[in-house]
């Protein structure tokens, strides 16, 4: 009975494990529906499946879409596109209700999805990019740091580089690796390199590209990365490599400027290249090679079904079946070479390029292009020769150089090399070779060389001088008969100097292009929110505006202004009695000149120099007569040139033999300053000497302080006062003026028997003291007029 009960309960749990296994495949149900994903019926075109799916990424996002299912989302509205916009997938799904891919996106008989990540039928065997189970095909393209800097970085100046960034146990790098895997086959072919970085194996690698997350798809060019920013689709990822090469790189040719690409041979130094095809957008494998070759070659794109070129395949007979490609030379009317073939290969389309290179006589415009063309004997090579035409770009030398040219292109050797330099943009080189001291231009000059080292040495020697005749080209051809013979007909040695670089006036243009590629990738980050790999440009961004914002608020509250009167500062020690500007502690800054500079104020120069003067600006106006201008200026220079350096003072001087009238007027409105000097003017019968005063006029603020002339004589008791702003001596004798008149008479003939250049001796300390704001100031209702010259007497 145990028996038969044990044997009942394991039937029992056969049969619920197999109920449960079945339920399990019951409830897998079909594939998701595309059609469902997307919104679209069974019968909508592809424009209408492409506009709903770019509406519906942009939506779905990850980095736009933060919930949590948006990733999961993002896949499937992925994969659906994938589907439906392949006619063979569609077609397949239509049918049989499931495509021909090995990892679907629902629940099929290839997989499961559980919790929300994603299991193959080997998920037990862990096939995430272990170590053990690497995908071989990605371990081929696996880059290292040293490897990225040395060979990937200079190798991008020639052809772009496509980066998958990935790490072990990264589910989503499951999804995009078989659409990775046919962008790689087919971008590989067309020559862009392919790269994969671990970022488990390479974190330096990564955090230098700037990749943070995984998985992550880049492009490099030129030594630039830039990031990729859509869904994972074949046609995206194509665009994108089509994206990163630079603009301008190929030229639309028609029956309108064809004669205008052709002609610029000449001046680019270059062959031109026209590919004629029948498809309206250049392929992307001539715009690969086009890169790759874009310091030799100049390319143009033919579209034969435009009516504008019919002109074009007729002149070069063009067969409108398979895609023809001509390459010109000198000879813009018959091209140098040609090549036909319904399938350009890479390989193919490479030789050709590398077999015409150059021009057939090609100008050495830099040490390149030397180097190139002439290069450095091998031991274990056949010996090279140049021939080289010294010549000019004038007029007068075409005939010869047209001359050089035809017995270029009869003569042509796989020994030697035909090339011509301009004299005048080569001297250095030209002048070691013709072995000449004048550097005056001199009349052209055929010269075979050989180059022995890269530091410069060369074997070489003059043939002849060169007009073009046939008896020049019979010489010529002479001596490269003998050089086959007997090499050491080189019998002069040198060392050449580097040669100039006659394009590197381009380099602005080139700058100017490097800028525009570089704000539109900004523009394209910002418009994807990539703010962590925003973050150095934004911060350098910010600091700048931040240090600028800095400087201007800083300056701003530094500028000095009359409007806030500073405190006196106490003074240390007493100053000298003479005056002297050297005991100055208040100047606020040293002079910037070794002179001062003094305008006259006159009627021209009145409204800029006074009236029109910026806030916080003084002038500081010496008043002086025709006799005593000369020494007079020399003394106020000297006391004024230590308050040179301050920015907001200004010096000019008056003529008061010409400006009589506007002075008495000023000082009318200065009425506590002629308080001061009330009976100077002895009932009309003495007229008032103004030489030696120091008027500093406030503009703005209409505002004057006034300094007078100070007698140093012996007796100090009858020293003259500064105007109530000299010392608090004159300050006290100012204030008495009114109960002791005789002083006042006995002050002005001393004022009158002082000499001349002591007049100023004080101005140094009145300085001083304007500089603190201590000075009384006379308030000027409106500034006279300074139009009207007193007339001579």
């Amino acid at each position: 009975v145990m028996a038969v009960s044990t044997m009942c309960l394991s039937l029992a749990a056969v049969v619920v494990l197999l109920s449960v296994l079945l339920t399990g495949s019951a409830d897998a149900g079909p594939e998701v529906d595309p059609y469902q994903i997307l919104g679209v019926t069974r019968t909508a075109s592809q424009a209408e499946i492409k506009k709903v799916y770019k509406r519906l990424a942009k939506e779905w996002h990850p980095d736009k879409n933060k919930s949590p299912g948006a990733e999961d989302m993002f896949i499937k509205i992925t994969k659906s596109y994938e589907i439906l916009s392949n006619e063979d997938k569609r077609a397949n799904y239509d049918r049989y209700g499931q495509t021909d891919d090995t990892q679907p996106y629902g629940s099929g008989r290839y997989g499961h999805r559980h919790d929300s990540f994603y299991f193959d039928e080997s998920f037990f065997n862990f096939p995430f990019n272990s170590k053990n189970h690497r995908d071989f095909a990605d371990s081929k393209y696996t880059l290292h740091f040293n490897q990225y800097v040395n060979d990937v970085v200079p190798d991008s100046y020639k052809r772009p580089y496509l980066i998958k960034i990935t790490s072990d146990w990264c589910f989503s790098c499951i999804h995009i690796e078989p659409v990775w895997k046919e962008v790689v086959q087919e971008m590989e072919s067309l020559g862009v390199g392919i790269g994969v970085v671990d970022v488990g194996y390479e974190r330096r690698l990564a955090n230098h590209l700037g990749a943070h997350r995984t998985p992550s798809i880049l492009g490099v060019i030129n030594g630039k990365v830039t990031f990729f920013h859509y869904a994972v689709a074949k046609e995206h990822l194509r665009q994108f490599v089509e994206d990163l090469l630079p603009q301008r790189l190929v030229e639309r040719v028609t029956d309108k400027n064809d004669q205008q690409f052709l002609n610029s041979w000449h001046e680019l130094n270059k062959p031109h290249v026209l590919l004629f095809d029948q498809v309206p957008a250049v392929p992307l494998l001539y715009k690969l090679t086009a890169f790759a070759y874009k310091d030799y070659l100049q390319f143009g794109y033919v579209d034969q079904g435009l009516s504008e070129t019919a002109n074009l395949q007729k002149q070069f007979n063009i067969n409108t079946y398979a895609p023809t490609m001509l390459v010109f030379k000198e000879n813009i009317d018959k091209p140098a070479d040609i090549i036909q073939a319904k399938g350009l290969k890479k390989q193919i389309i490479d030789e050709f390029m590398s077999n015409n290179k150059f021009l057939l006589a090609p100008r050495l415009v830099n040490q390149k292009l030397f180097d190139e063309l002439c290069p450095v004997k091998q031991f274990h090579r056949r010996r090279k020769y140049c021939v080289l035409l010294i010549t000019g770009d004038e007029e007068t030398f075409t005939f010869g150089n047209q001359a050089f040219l035809s017995f270029a292109s009869t003569n042509t050797k796989e020994v030697v090399r035909f090339a011509y330099v301009y004299q005048r943009l080569q001297q250095p080189l030209c002048d070691i070779l013709m072995q000449s001291k004048d550097s005056a231009q001199s009349s052209p000059q055929v010269v075979i060389l050989e180059r022995r080292n890269t530091a410069g040495k060369v074997f070489f020697k003059p043939v002849t001088a060169w007009n073009g005749s046939e008896e020049d080209k019979q010489q010529l051809l002479e001596e490269l008969e003998r050089l086959q013979k007997d090499p050491s007909i080189l019998v002069h040695d040198a060392m050449l100097p580097e040669l100039n670089n006659e394009f590197a006036s381009m380099f602005i243009i080139r700058w100017i292009y490097a800028s525009y590629d570089y704000l539109s990738e900004v523009i394209d980050d910002i418009l994807h929110n990539n703010w962590r790999e925003m973050m150095p440009l934004l911060s350098l961004i910010f600091s700048a505006l931040f240090i600028l914002f800095g400087t201007v608020v800083i300056q701003a509250f530094s500028d000095s202004s009359e409007d806030k009167q500073t405190k006196p500062k106490a003074k240390d020690g007493t100053k000298a009695e003479n005056g002297s500007s050297g005991t100055s502690g208040t100047s606020s800054r040293p002079p910037k000149k070794s002179f001062v500079e003094v305008t006259e104020l006159t009627d021209i120069t009145y409204m800029s120099n006074l009236v029109k003067l910026r806030p916080g600006h003084m002038n500081i106006v010496l008043v002086l007569s025709d006799a005593s201008k000369n020494i007079l200026l020399s003394k106020f220079a000297k006391e004024v040139y230590s308050f040179t350096g301050s920015l907001t003072l200004h010096f000019s001087f008056l003529n008061i033999d010409k400006h009589i009238e506007w002075m008495n007027t000023l000082l009318e409105y200065a009425q506590d300053a002629m308080q001061i000097d009330a009976d100077e003017d002895d009932g009309g019968n003495h007229k008032m000497d103004y030489t030696g005063y120091v008027l500093a006029l406030n503009g703005h603020k209409k505002y004057l302080c006034l300094f007078k002339p100070v007698y140093t004589g012996e007796d100090l008791d009858t020293k003259s006062s500064e105007d109530e702003g000299g010392t608090s001596g004159g300050r006290s004798r100012s204030s008495s003026r009114d109960d002791h008149p005789p002083r006042k008479s006995n002050r002005s003939r001393n004022i009158s028997t002082l000499q001349i250049h002591h007049k100023l001796d004080r101005l140094g300390l009145w300085m001083e003291r304007l500089m603190e704001g201590t000075l009384p100031r006379y308030y000027i209702p409106a500034w006279p007029g300074l139009a009207k010259i007193t007339p001579s007497k």
